[in-house]
């Protein structure tokens, strides 16, 4: 697992944004997986300038959900589907033939749960995951306690995401589904190469137990310490708890330039 710690958001984003660019110079028609929520969106604007300025081209851009909720009728505006044709797709130009998604109002959930995961083995796999992290650990909607070999599948929210998720539903939360269908962790660590953004000093706790904790259910996105290419990118403030935080600042620093992210 690599750190990154960057000055801020902005930054973090420009650094994301870059390895995306670089992975769609070298293969255009790469299966870009993305998140939603606030943390992720400075990767977005950052990539979508990119794209204005010609400084790489997205068109063949291939783009699919991390998660969607559960039950949330078609064209919901916070559906997770609208979200990413709002903060995704349309910025990079990209058409809606180019993105696919688990179906969360399908009559049988498990069998779209299973026809997700099959979908993107059969598109070749997800080149590059982008991931945020939930204040207790989770990635994805694997909320603490899921299997770390879990497939794409149903979950139920903990209180506390939909506490955290109200702010997108008028802060409200008996407006915040209870259900989500998510890829698992299994899934996501079939990723090429997982990339989480934490940013905040509310989000230092997860990260240093995500980075130098053990191995554990309890905290979800500690699984990532075993994949072989998986990337932390955190901010000054999320980095606030790490005790080898100098030792991640000295490595990047001394990483050649031709590893890229």
């Amino acid at each position: 697992m690599e750190v990154v710690i960057v000055p801020d958001a902005t930054a973090g984003g420009e650094l994301i944004a870059e390895a995306i660019a670089a992975l769609l110079r070298r293969k255009p028609d790469a299966l870009l997986g993305v998140a939603t929520g606030s943390t992720p969106l400075p990767i977005y604007r950052a990539l979508a300038s990119k794209v204005a300025s010609g400084a790489v081209d997205a068109s063949r851009a291939r783009i699919c959900q991390l998660d969607e909720y559960v039950g949330l009728p078609a064209g919901h505006p916070e559906s997770y589907r609208s979200v990413v044709l709002r903060e995704v797709i349309e910025p990079l130009g990209l058409s809606e033939a180019s993105f696919m998604g688990p179906d969360g109002a399908a009559e049988d959930i498990q069998a779209a749960c299973e026809a997700y995961d099959g979908a993107l083995a059969e598109a070749g796999g997800v080149d590059l995951q982008l991931l945020g992290i939930g204040t207790d650990g989770h990635i994805g909607f694997n909320e603490p306690c899921s299997s770390l070999a879990s497939r794409t599948r149903i979950k139920t929210l903990t209180e506390q995401t939909r506490v955290d998720n109200a702010r997108f539903f008028d802060d409200d939360i008996e407006q915040v589904p209870h259900h989500v269908i998510t890829q698992g962790i299994g899934t996501i660590l079939d990723a090429r190469h997982p990339i989480l953004l934490a940013t905040g000093e509310g989000k230092a706790e997860a990260v240093a137990q995500t980075v130098e904790g053990p191995v554990a259910s309890i905290v979800p996105a500690s699984a990532l310490q075993l994949h072989p290419h998986a990337t932390v990118v955190v901010d000054e403030a999320a980095a606030s708890k790490l005790k080898l935080a100098d030792y991640f600042r000295a490595t990047y620093a001394a990483k050649p330039g031709w590893q890229g992210l």
